[in-house]
């Protein structure tokens, strides 16, 4: 399918190398940012004509694996052979030209254009005569290319009108219109539902018998037995071992993403009160939630597991009201809430702290003494009426008890690290003095002293009574931070776990097998 450009033209570097056997091989490939090792010595021959499910706990190095084969980065050392040639890709263009095409997580579709449009865009077909795009050769090509991958979906469609699963599958036809031999596949089915799973794993299934390798990042455990052929496992940047799907039994997978690691643990007592302050019924959402029922006690933290795709971002923003067309029922504080909305919450006391702080849960241009004032301003100037001398004591409040690094409240919170910021955002909803506080993803891109930090702040909170519920990807902060953990999994709780007698490799297995 792909022939060896001219390396002269491609920027690509073509050497002897990789055994013929092989579609992909890399050996001792490595990236490091400063003293940080984001992937380690990773060697392995990948064959051909195959799907190679990757797998890996969060944070383990899939991420930069799939960038450093797309050409998004470059190595630190280390090679990447294709087709028997070594090649060094400067950019994304040099990977594909070299046959390797990628399918990130987030879909890079734009929904207004046309199904046709998205496939060849930046590359519509001209006419001869004056170089205008030739759209009955664009429409053409684009249904004889969705026919060959068994697909009926009408090229002049636009990406808006399909459903998610559709989506993902012209995303994939996408990258196929480049003719590559290699295909990288990132999460593809994280929001996908069951039926849609199936329809895209028989597109797969096609491309494998067309001779396409592809390398199928995923954390369903229960999915790599009807696609893949090959289990590769990373582990703390390193390749672990690949075994063929016929021996990757779940305990096998799972030894070898955690060996033998162990992990830290809150040390304080856990939450014993009864008191209910949040009581969720029922909730339903198709076909990110389904029937979800929970109660959350004065004062504990609870924690939400779950894979990516799970629903628990979801559940949360159903919670404070941001997707009003969410079913079921909910309890705050004793009171019945009908229709949900964030002023209707906030006002009976639940607070919310996205996982997107820098969009949602800060002003990036106002002062980072606004910034801590904005959710409680009601409280703060009960009469309308707002002056620094209000603001004062509360600023100086949540710098002190939350230890913000600052010099000054008037510098911009955009001038702050990730993890001062992220305390800014908490010390704006302490100040609306809620009972409640739903956090998504606290600790997202924040170092490791910082992340301390923030537990505990979780924890004094709750021992002043302050209920909690905490999102995180990485699931040994749960464990870590959390009385209580439920685990969501397809939009269901499918069980609750207590941290104390709980490890790593339990969670993980609780949020992946069906």
């Amino acid at each position: 399918m792909y022939t060896q450009p001219d390396a002269s033209r491609s920027g690509l570097q073509a050497h002897s190398g990789a055994p013929p056997s092989s579609a992909l091989s890399l050996r001792s490939l490595s990236k490091r940012y400063g003293s940080i090792t984001a992937l380690d010595s990773f060697s392995h021959d990948f064959a051909p004509a195959q799907v190679h499910a990757l797998i890996g706990k969060n944070g383990s190095g899939k991420s930069t694996f799939i960038k450093l084969l797309a050409g998004a980065i470059q190595p630190t050392s280390g090679q990447i052979g294709v087709g028997g040639n070594t090649v060094d890709f400067g950019n994304p263009q040099d990977a594909l030209r070299a046959g390797i095409a990628t399918v990130f997580q987030e879909l890079s579709l734009i929904r207004e254009l046309s199904v046709a449009e998205n496939i060849y865009l930046g590359r519509l077909p001209t006419t001869r005569a004056g170089g205008r795009v030739d759209w009955a050769a664009t429409h053409r090509q684009a249904s004889a290319l969705l026919e060959s991958m068994g697909l009926d979906i009408d090229p002049a469609t636009p990406v808006r009108r399909l459903s998610v699963g559709q989506q993902q599958v012209v995303e994939i036809v996408k990258a196929m219109s480049n003719e590559p031999d290699i295909l990288l596949l990132d999460e593809p089915t994280s929001a996908l539902a069951s039926s849609e799973v199936d329809h895209l794993f028989q597109v797969m299934r096609r491309l494998r018998s067309q001779g396409v390798t592809m390398i199928y990042i995923s954390h369903r455990l229960a999915e790599l037995e009807m696609i893949a052929d090959t289990v590769t496992v990373i582990r703390d940047s390193r390749h672990i071992g690949s075994v063929p799907i016929t021996e990757a039994k779940p305990k096998v997978i799972l030894d070898m993403m955690f060996g033998e690691t162990e992990f830290a643990r809150r040390t304080s007592a856990p939450c014993r009160s009864r008191h209910t302050v949040l009581s969720v019924e029922h909730v339903s959402l198709p076909p990110k939630l389904h029937d979800v029922s929970f109660t959350l006690h004065k004062g504990e933290v609870l924690g939400i597991a779950g894979m990516l795709g799970s629903g628990r971002t979801e559940l949360l923003r159903a919670i404070y009201g941001l997707l009003p067309s969410a079913s079921g029922s909910i309890v705050l504080n004793g009171q019945p809430v009908k229709n949900p909305t964030p002023q209707k919450m906030k006002a009976l006391g639940l607070g919310y702290t996205s996982e997107n702080r820098k969009e949602d849960g800060l002003v990036q241009f106002a002062s980072i003494r606004d910034n801590l004032c904005l959710a409680g301003l009601r409280r703060i100037a009960p009469k309308g009426w707002i002056s620094r001398k209000i603001e004062q004591p509360f600023v100086d409040k949540n710098i002190r008890d939350l230890h913000i690094k600052v010099s000054s409240a008037d510098k911009p919170v955009s001038s702050l690290s990730g993890g001062n910021q992220q305390k800014v955002v908490i010390g704006n909803w302490l100040n609306a003095g809620p009972t409640v506080l739903l956090f998504d993803e606290p600790s997202r891109g924040v170092d490791v002293a910082a992340k301390q930090q923030i537990f505990q702040i979780i924890w004094e909170q709750a021992e002043r009574g302050l209920s909690s519920i905490v999102v995180s990807t990485e699931l040994e902060e749960l464990l870590e931070v959390c009385d209580r953990i439920l685990v969501l999994r397809d939009g269901r709780i499918q069980c609750e776990l207590d941290p104390s007698t709980t490890d790593a490799k339990a969670l993980y297995a609780a949020c992946m097998e069906k």
